[in-house]
């Protein structure tokens, strides 16, 4: 498997585990040069998005993955830079408005967890 198979599983079981909902996975490799892969996940409330965002990048840190995020002042939407994998934690209404996976339906495939 490799480093970015690794990342990609890390992010979607820890956001599985901390009860995240709707995790999608989108497959960028060969569509932007931004990052390989694109996860989308909501929380119930600002708070549990505030919370997956803090135990995603523990994780990562944890586990030697190197990270930047913004967002967490209002943690209705916080994204997570793990730069060959880049990780949108939304509360479902600011999803639903901004809607990332209508945008990038175009260019990439798509795979639900």
């Amino acid at each position: 498997m490799n480093t970015d198979q690794k990342l990609l599983e890390l992010i979607e079981k820890t956001l599985d585990d901390n009860k995240a909902q709707d995790i999608v996975t989108i497959d960028l490799k060969g569509k932007t040069s931004i990052a390989n892969f694109m996860v989308i996940a909501s929380g119930t409330s600002n708070r549990h998005v505030a919370s997956l965002a803090d135990k995603l990048k523990t994780e990562l840190k944890n586990n030697g993955y190197p990270n930047s995020s913004e967002g967490e002042e209002k943690a209705n939407w916080v994204l997570i830079d793990a730069f060959d994998v880049i990780v949108h934690i939304f509360c479902p209404e600011v999803r639903e408005f901004y809607n990332l996976e209508k945008m990038w339906n175009s260019v990439a495939e798509f795979r639900k967890s």
